[in-house]
């Protein structure tokens, strides 16, 4: 499925939750790692606030681009953020939302 690049270029951005390693499998913990870097990944809480509105994003991140000092608050950059739909069937339920991915978060805006 295609992705599309987001335009943080006027928004502000904040840390909501701290970075947390992303899981393929609950029930062998096998961790879900970047295809082309072999990099581990991991989800971070972004706030973005933009025209007036503020939304949480769950943002998955090569560890390789997370300074291991954001902590919920700092104000940060985001490098490369995609969006893409996705769609699965889960217990004969179809699921669907939309994934976002980023290259890197910097602290500071």
């Amino acid at each position: 499925m295609p992705s599309f690049k987001i335009d943080l270029s006027t928004a502000v951005v904040f840390v909501a939750t701290p970075a947390v390693p992303k899981v393929l499998s609950k029930q062998t913990g096998e961790r879900a790692v970047d295809r082309e870097t072999k990099a581990p990944l991991s989800t971070v809480g972004l706030l973005v606030s933009d025209e007036g509105e503020g939304n949480l994003y769950q943002v998955t991140v090569p560890e390789t681009g997370i300074p291991e000092s954001l902590t919920p608050g700092t104000p940060v950059s985001v490098i490369g953020l995609k969006a893409r739909d996705w769609e699965n069937e889960f217990n004969g339920q179809k699921r669907h939302g939309i994934s976002f991915r980023a290259v890197a978060i910097t602290a500071g805006a």
